[in-house]
């Protein structure tokens, strides 16, 4: 099975997202096709599985959800990309690793396009730009499927990165597109962003649904 069904950028509340990219991993079977869900979420603070509270410095009133991720603490907010990868990795054949240089390679060529040279770090997933942070990854598998993904600095308020130790480093910049000389579209950067991770993971047709129902 080679259809990748793509859902279009929605705004939405963390928990409710969460909850339904759970429900859609528990009762997929081996015929569900794989999504890529598209998200904008309001300010919020999530705390992967080996994340360590102290590294939350000064979440102010934004709120902190401790999550079944991978990773340490991280932010979203309005004005960053989230792509949710929900593929049945041992239909498909990958490991956890495959995916998650997917992921940053098709981070990495979709900013080569805005002529923003990024890079990725084995020791540390995500991908950067001279040093800074533009894009953290945190994925959980659960019957060999993968759910969570990718969250991508697009053109949001940088300034609550600073309430925390990003991914649990206490000297990491964060950096986005926009500032970068790049597009401060979502929907722009998400058109090229899903172009190109559909080339990356294999995949020979997607297309989008007009709503997301789980």
């Amino acid at each position: 099975m080679q259809d990748l069904i793509v859902r279009p950028i929605q705004q939405s509340e963390y928990l409710i997202i969460w909850q339904q990219m759970q429900e859609f991993t528990n009762q997929r079977n081996a015929e569900t096709p794989d999504e890529i869900w598209l998200i904008e979420h309001p300010p919020v603070y999530t705390l992967g599985q080996n994340g360590k509270r102290e590294h939350i410095l000064n979440p102010g009133n934004i709120p902190v959800i401790p999550v079944d991720r991978g990773g340490q603490v991280t932010y979203h907010g309005p004005g960053q990309l989230m792509l949710y990868a929900l593929i049945d990795l041992r239909r498909r054949g990958l490991g956890v690793r495959h995916l998650v240089s997917g992921l940053e390679r098709a981070v990495i060529a979709m900013l080569a396009d805005y002529k923003i040279s990024a890079y990725a770090k084995p020791a540390a997933p995500g991908v950067y730009v001279n040093d800074a942070k533009i894009c953290s990854l945190g994925l959980r598998i659960r019957r060999g499927c993968s759910y969570h993904g990718l969250a991508l600095n697009v053109n949001m308020d940088l300034a609550p990165f600073t309430g925390i130790n990003p991914c649990g480093y206490s000297n990491l910049t964060m950096t986005q597109i926009s500032a970068l000389g790049g597009s401060g579209d979502l929907n722009e950067v998400a058109t090229k962003l899903v172009a190109y991770l559909t080339k990356e993971l294999g995949y020979t047709k997607n297309y989008d649904a007009t709503n997301q129902s789980q």
